[in-house]
C-alpha cells in the first residue's frame, strides 16, 4: 500500500494598509498557492464583515501572500474578496 505524501509550503499572510504593512511572522502551512488565494479572500471577508459591524470601511486592505524568503507570490485586494470570480 502507498501511502500519499502531502507536501505542504508555509505562506505568510502580511496585511497592509494605509497605515503600513502588518507581518505575518508565524506563516501557515498550505498544499499550494491557490488554497492560500482562498485563505486569503476568507480572512478579508472576515475582517471586513467585524469592521462593518464597527462602523469602519477597510475595503482599500490588501493581503500579500509571501513565501518563506518573503517573495510576494500573490496580492488580494480586500474589494476583490467580495467578489472574487468577477
Amino acid at each position: 500500500m502507498h501511502e500519499m505524501i502531502s507536501i505542504q509550503t508555509r505562506y505568510y499572510f502580511n496585511l497592509v494598509s494605509a497605515a503600513g504593512t502588518v507581518h505575518d511572522y508565524e506563516g501557515t502551512e498550505l498544499s499550494s498557492i491557490e488554497h492560500a488565494r482562498r485563505e486569503a479572500i476568507e480572512d478579508a471577508k472576515g475582517l471586513m464583515s467585524a469592521a462593518i459591524l464597527e462602523g469602519r470601511d477597510i475595503s482599500a486592505r490588501s493581503i500579500e501572500i509571501c513565501n518563506e524568503e518573503g517573495e510576494v507570490l500573490l496580492t488580494i485586494a480586500f474589494r476583490d474578496a467580495i467578489m472574487p470570480d468577477a
